[in-house]
């Protein structure tokens, strides 16, 4: 088992702009939080969405089940409860209805009390010619590492 437990979006900071970051917890069930802590969790496909309550909740997040689980295990692919402050509920949803923005899973971690924490961002999604832009930024940047290395 790790010590820590960083799970990222990779893919978040390419298809979309990040306008805000929030902290949020995670209603979880025992062989959920077992399987994160042992690192077996991705959120590369999730995606956050309010429901008839205004509850936050985080969909398509894949944890997969507990390797020494009985028939009390979790489904990988369930919806699951964010924990935010009514006021910063109500700011995303107030921005999510703004057309072309979204909430996504960036990062989930273990912090210092153990508890599993997810920080979300509100992003607007990125035109097609803004992620062209981006990656010939990425290569010109590897480039000019590149160089520097040769004349060091």
């Amino acid at each position: 088992m790790q010590k820590t437990v960083n799970i990222l979006n990779r893919k978040a900071k390419f298809q979309y702009d990040i306008l805000d970051k929030y902290t949020a917890g995670i209603v979880l069930t025992g062989t959920e939080i077992k399987s994160i802590r042992s690192g077996k969790a991705s959120i590369a496909e999730g995606f956050c969405e309010f429901n008839d309550r205004s509850e936050l909740f985080v969909i398509n997040m894949t944890v997969e089940e507990y390797k020494y689980g009985t028939h009390y295990n979790h489904r990988p692919k369930a919806e699951r409860k964010l924990l935010l402050n009514k006021r910063e509920l109500k700011k995303l949803e107030k921005e999510v209805n703004i057309k072309g923005n979204a909430i996504i899973p960036l990062k989930l971690f273990i912090n210092d009390r153990g508890l599993a924490k997810l920080i979300i961002g509100l992003g607007k999604g990125k035109k097609l010619y803004d992620k062209r832009e981006t990656i010939k930024d990425r290569d010109n940047k590897r480039n000019l590492d590149r160089i520097k290395k040769v004349y060091r």
